[in-house]
């Protein structure tokens, strides 16, 4: 009797720091970073909501537009997804991979432009909440 209670107890346990360790790589919220190609720096605007179990998301892009975020997954605290973009009549895609600890995010993404293949790290911060 007293194992199964002190399995219970580490069990019970262990599933309160999953849930701390979750929290702690949650990411919804707004994320801001900015990364510099070609001479030229670029603020990026990544959001992410929570539509029931799913997770949706939008890019902000030149102008202010949103781009839908494709293929978006969180899993361990590492945040996988990609936007598809469209320059001068080319259209392209951007994986991201990405890091999230507490409000701090950091990863690298990567694209195919032209044959050519381009690789850029960034590192960023989710934006606090007005209350």
């Amino acid at each position: 009797m007293k194992a199964i209670l002190s399995a219970a107890l580490v069990l019970g346990l262990c599933g309160f720091v999953a849930a701390a360790d979750d929290k702690k790589a949650d990411p919804v919220g707004t994320w801001k970073w900015e990364t510099e190609a070609g001479g030229t720096k670029r603020e990026s605007t990544l959001t992410i909501k929570k539509d029931g179990e799913k997770l949706i998301g939008t890019m902000a892009g030149r102008g202010g537009t949103d781009t839908k975020v494709d293929d978006l997954k969180h899993k361990d605290g590492e945040l996988t997804f990609s936007v598809t973009r469209e320059r001068n009549d080319m259209k392209f895609t951007i994986k991201y991979k990405a890091k999230i600890d507490g409000d701090k995010i950091k990863g690298n993404a990567e694209l195919e432009i032209g044959g050519e293949k381009r690789t850029f790290d960034f590192e960023g911060k989710r934006e606090k909440k007005d209350k």
